[in-house]
């Protein structure tokens, strides 16, 4: 622990009627309505996570990569980063989610874990392709992080090297492995007979491929395998001796197929209990937003609690989310309908369709640059 701090943090938001339960050490977190009370919808006081893009800049130039990082891509500044902590600090953000682009090849990484971490109290975490961890990165984030994930790329070769480099280091590392119709075969293949650096990690983190970025291919979406319900029973059933996670891009596979007590999942908490700010100072709900076509909110002239709380494009997306509405659905509480943006990538069976009539959602594969904001034309929005 870095300045003596408690095992468990735990902070009580008597408005809203719930606690929160966050262990720095392990990544454990948990909601607890007060009695008598619904569990709550959102957070109003401020997001519990943020979601931070501190470069678009990488070398790697993945066919995938939704946010088209390259070599030409920018770092956000040191100042303009602690600026966007100071004011998470101030709302009781937990954690933050640092990516880009790969984020520990950002030329002042070690100074940006240390302020997040011994400054503000707010536990950094980081995604990594595997490529940049400099002995003085790997001693930063031994000192500072909660936990590294490694993206796993085809021949995983760099992937096993990274993941040994952390836990070399006893750094807890997660794997994030995508999820397409093709690479469903892969993961399938790990579970049965896992690689030996699977074992090595704390666990795999399974992310639904989203039509957006570099390749936006409708053949790639999951829910073309016919292995889908395979999937999904297979990973939520049975005991590894690595741990298995999903982002909440899964939740209608996952509520639909799995085998996941109802506790353990959530539906979407973009705009609920996390955002994004992109290296560019600039704020969305969600950050597949910035390469599908949305302006982002200016995080300079505002503020992250009054664009949290008051901007239409945040009220909007929850109330996408509060209406639950699916025909046929069985989990409706877990789903929150799935994607309000990519509804083309949710997972529920064909006759599982949103009950929206109101909607107006425009292909991104058509549009340039957009916004959710009421009144625009011709760009992606939400009603």
């Amino acid at each position: 622990m870095v300045g003596g701090r408690s095992k468990f943090i735990v902070r009580h938001f008597s408005e809203e009627h719930y606690t929160a339960i966050f262990n720095p050490n392990s990544g454990f977190f948990a909601r607890l309505e007060d009695t008598g009370h619904d569990e709550p919808f959102w957070a109003a006081h401020g997001p519990e996570l943020l979601d931070i893009a501190i470069t678009n800049w990488c070398d790697r130039g993945c066919c995938f990569c939704y946010r088209r990082s390259d070599e030409l891509g920018g770092h956000i500044s040191a100042e303009d980063y602690e600026e966007i902590i100071r004011q998470a600090q101030g709302l009781h953000v937990f954690q933050v989610a640092l990516g880009g682009g790969n984020p520990n090849q950002h030329p002042q990484f070690v100074e940006i874990l240390r302020l997040t971490r011994e400054k503000y109290g707010i536990i950094p975490n980081y995604t990594t392709n595997g490529r940049g961890l400099t002995a003085q990165v790997i001693q930063a984030t031994a000192r500072y992080c909660g936990a590294v994930a490694v993206s796993a790329y085809p021949p995983f070769d760099v992937t096993d090297q990274a993941i040994q480099l952390l836990r070399g280091s006893r750094i807890r590392t997660n794997i994030h492995f995508i999820l397409t119709s093709k690479s469903v075969d892969t993961a399938i293949g790990w579970l049965h007979n896992p690689p030996p650096f699977l074992g090595a990690a704390n666990a795999i983190v399974f992310l639904n491929y989203k039509p957006v970025g570099r390749v936006a291919d409708e053949k790639l979406l999951l829910n073309r395998s016919p292995r889908l319900e395979e999937f999904f029973k297979l990973a939520t059933s049975g005991t590894r001796t690595f741990r298995v996670g999903f982002d909440t891009c899964t939740i209608t596979g996952l509520a639909r197929f799995g085998n996941a007590p109802g506790v353990s999942i959530e539906g979407c908490d973009a705009g609920r209990f996390s955002l994004f700010v992109s290296e560019k100072m600039e704020v969305y709900p969600c950050s597949f937003m910035v390469e599908a076509g949305y302006r982002g909110i200016p995080l300079k002239g505002s503020s992250l609690g009054e664009i949290w709380r008051n901007h239409v494009d945040f009220q909007r997306i929850r109330s996408k989310h509060a209406e639950r509405g699916c025909a046929d659905c069985k989990t409706p509480k877990q789903c929150l309908s799935g994607c309000p943006l990519f509804p083309e990538m949710n997972l529920c069976p064909s006759n599982c369709v949103p009950v929206l009539p109101n909607t107006s959602f425009v292909p991104v594969q058509s549009l340039g640059t957009g916004t959710l904001q009421h009144g625009a034309d011709n760009i992606p929005r939400l009603n």
